[in-house]
């Protein structure tokens, strides 16, 4: 993918269809992703009188969410055209953010493929979908492969039918359910995909309504991540409600790059800003009364006590039975140039 050394992951601000089939609503949505931190922006393509049968196109389809009274006009009022995809792709490149779509069909693959996407997503839906997943393996871009709803023998299936012509493959975990419950998610599946696939950049469409899921798959090799992205989860449209908002775009990811830096060093040390604190807090061994030259040092003769400036009290044995080369008065530190 587009992972590099300066930054080890990549963040995908999936807008689908929370446009709304409104044009200015989608520059508002790129630009909000661009700064909440994300790579790339996704939406979707469907070619959709190719894609559904007649009837189903034809359903009724009257809820709070429809865009039309049909499933198909719903969905076609959603769709944006070849110029409204070339002047949304011109504007994210200018922001300098990547944009790319899902395409659910192979009239979109061509669709896409004549805008010159940067890279393609297969939805779950087509984990089982080869001639699909042949056709955008075939663009010669990078492939994004999700897997909800798949086995482990649906995902090694796809996997294999891409990699004979497209080895740029990242694979997405992923529960193809709209929110993800969170005893639904899996996140262990990463850490097995890792392992499966060792040569291919594993990563995370995440569908839970929250952003604790992404440091979680981070932690176990999660690379790529995946979220649903909207300006307002009040919006009409099934998506928005599990979808991030900026706010939370901005912690989602803010939180998944705070990760590396909070593993850090496995040196374990004295840090630099651990010692003006300790300073005050760390005790030294002091002279618990005074003392006097020639005295020889007893265990009641010292004590501990903040800051630290003398000898640590790890230290008391190069101190206790050496006799003193100088008086001392109580809460005097006693230091190794004391000591005979």
């Amino acid at each position: 993918m587009f992972i590099n050394k300066k930054r080890d992951i990549f963040v995908i601000a999936e807008i689908g269809h929370n446009h709304m089939g409104k044009l200015d609503v989608a520059y508002k949505l790129i630009e909000a992703a661009k700064r909440c931190g994300a790579d790339a922006v996704k939406f979707q393509k469907r070619d959709n009188k190719s894609l559904y049968t007649k009837t189903f196109y034809d359903s009724p389809y009257d809820n709070a969410n429809s865009y039309g009274p049909t499933y198909g006009r719903h969905r076609e009022y959603l769709e944006f055209n070849y110029k409204q995809y070339s002047l949304l792709k011109k504007f994210a490149k200018k922001l300098g953010i990547y944009l790319f779509a899902t395409p659910f069909d192979f009239k979109s693959v061509k669709f896409l493929k004549k805008l010159k996407m940067p890279c393609y997503k297969i939805a779950s839906a087509d984990l089982i979908n080869l001639p699909l997943q042949k056709e955008i393996a075939k663009t010669g871009k990078p492939v994004i492969l999700s897997t909800g709803g798949g086995t482990f023998e649906d995902i090694d299936r796809a996997v294999k039918n891409i990699l004979k012509i497209n080895k740029n493959l990242t694979v997405l975990h992923c529960t193809a359910s709209y929110p993800a419950d969170f005893k639904d998610m899996n996140l262990s599946v990463i850490k097995k995909l890792k392992d499966k696939y060792k040569k291919i950049t594993i990563g995370l469409s995440d569908h839970e309504n929250g952003i604790d899921a992404g440091v979680l798959a981070y932690m176990l090799g999660a690379r790529v991540f995946e979220k649903h992205f909207t300006l307002n989860r009040a919006n009409k449209g099934t998506d928005h409600a599990f979808s991030l908002e900026p706010v939370g775009l901005e912690k989602f990811i803010r939180n998944i790059n705070r990760v590396k830096i909070l593993l850090g060093s496995p040196n374990k040390k004295l840090l630099k800003s651990e010692k003006k604190p300790l300073y005050k807090m760390r005790k030294s061994i002091v002279a618990a009364k005074n003392l006097s030259k020639g005295q020889k040092l007893i265990s009641s003769d010292i004590t501990f006590k903040s800051p630290a400036e003398g000898l640590e009290p790890y230290k008391t044995n190069i101190v206790l039975g050496k006799k003193l080369k100088k008086d001392l008065k109580k809460d005097d530190y006693i230091l190794k140039k004391y000591l005979k």
